[in-house]
């Protein structure tokens, strides 16, 4: 049984081990980049100024040259939203602090993206990437979101649940939602790829954000190992998502939450369901959860299935809940073939949960548990 001093970011080892898991999973290797270096400040950053363009240029640049690597060197640098391209690997020097800009000009135009199991046009991810393959986000550097303040943060949308804002019934290419003359805006994503292959996350530590951390949507073959989060006292400042994505592992993280710490998600009710693309094949080893809602937790978007998770050897500290499953009866799917083993709860407020109706605030009546609805193709299951 682990305790604390040998899980977490502290304890990463250079190597990744084979895992030995309950269903197949691949032979997970670190990712190889050619040699080719660029040095921000060569382009012309300075610190204390925004350099989004000149960061974009050097990752562009290098990605059309076959790949390498983009160093961001010690010191303050200051960006608006960057978006990762193939056979790019993102590396943050040791003393290296990456702060992202509050305003929402610096994250337009908007992208395709999901935010809380829904499609939109928004503001993406701080790390943004779609359709991309071999990117890499490296260092012992930190990551700043959106600093307080700022537009990004008082132009959010959260005055209703966003089902009852962004029709399913509304083709995505208009669900549009940019922030221009002042409109909603949905929060960026501190890190996310969405419909990217062999996604690579090691070593960086995350503060601030404005929502969820670490959010791979749509993505096949993704490792996160040696990241470390700090998010407490952050709504919804979730530590990692792992969104409709499948063959994913993530090892020796280190996570303090405002909200949930490692979440597995599979999309948002009608929508989740049009989507259809389940969690698959998850493995969640040494790991250390600090403080949060929930240590690991499937739900609450669970329409295309969470399913083949294998946690174990993980500590969990000061959550309100270890192992904790949630959904709502209008969301739909659920979960199958989970895996929990070798856990060690300090403090834990309780070591499970399940949670199937949610809240009023939510799902208005169906909360209730009585009286007893008819089963449905929006009502979820979890089953082993």
């Amino acid at each position: 049984m682990p305790d604390s001093t040998q899980v977490g970011a502290a304890h990463l080892p250079d190597s990744i081990a084979i895992i030995k898991a309950p269903f197949n999973m691949p032979d997970f290797k670190r990712p190889v980049f050619p040699s080719r270096t660029i040095d921000i400040r060569k382009s012309g950053a300075k610190q204390g100024v925004l350099a989004t363009a000149i960061i974009q240029h050097c990752i562009d640049q290098l990605s059309t040259q076959g790949g390498g690597t983009v160093l961001i060197p010690d010191g303050d640098w200051f960006t608006g939203r960057i978006s990762l391209k193939s056979n790019i690997n993102l590396h943050l020097s040791g003393d290296a602090r990456l702060h992202f800009s509050g305003d929402v000009k610096d994250y337009q135009p908007a992208v395709f993206t999901r935010s809380e199991g829904i499609e939109v046009i928004s503001l993406g991810a701080c790390i943004y990437a779609e359709g991309q393959d071999n990117i890499a986000i490296t260092g012992k550097g930190t990551i700043y979101g959106p600093k307080q303040g700022g537009t990004v943060r008082s132009q959010v949308m959260d005055s209703i649940v966003i089902e009852d804002f962004v029709s399913y019934k509304t083709p995505v290419k208009n669900r549009v939602y940019d922030g221009k003359n002042g409109g909603y805006i949905f929060l960026p994503m501190l890190i996310s790829p969405i419909n990217c292959t062999r996604v690579f996350i090691e070593g960086v530590s995350l503060e601030n954000t404005a929502f969820w951390n670490i959010v791979p949507i749509y993505c096949d073959h993704v490792i996160i190992r040696g990241v470390t989060v700090n998010s407490v006292g952050i709504p919804r400042g979730d530590g990692m998502d792992i969104s409709s994505s499948k063959n994913v592992l993530i090892e020796y993280c280190t996570l303090s939450c405002g909200d949930d710490c490692f979440t597995l998600k599979a999309g948002r009710g009608e929508d989740g369901l049009r989507v259809n693309i389940p969690t698959d094949h998850v493995v969640i080893r040494n790991c250390l959860a600090i403080k949060g809602h929930g240590g690991v937790t499937c739900g609450s978007e669970t329409a295309a299935m969470i399913k083949n998770v294998y946690v174990h050897n993980c500590v969990f500290e000061k959550t309100n809940v270890g192992i904790r499953f949630k959904t709502r009866r209008p969301r739909g799917g659920g979960g199958d073939s989970l895996y929990y083993e070798n856990i060690r709860m300090y403090q834990t407020g309780k070591a499970f949960q399940w949670d199937m109706l949610g809240s009023t605030v939510y799902v208005g009546d169906l909360a209730a548990r009585l009286p007893a609805r008819e089963i449905g193709p929006l009502t979820p299951a979890f089953k082993t």
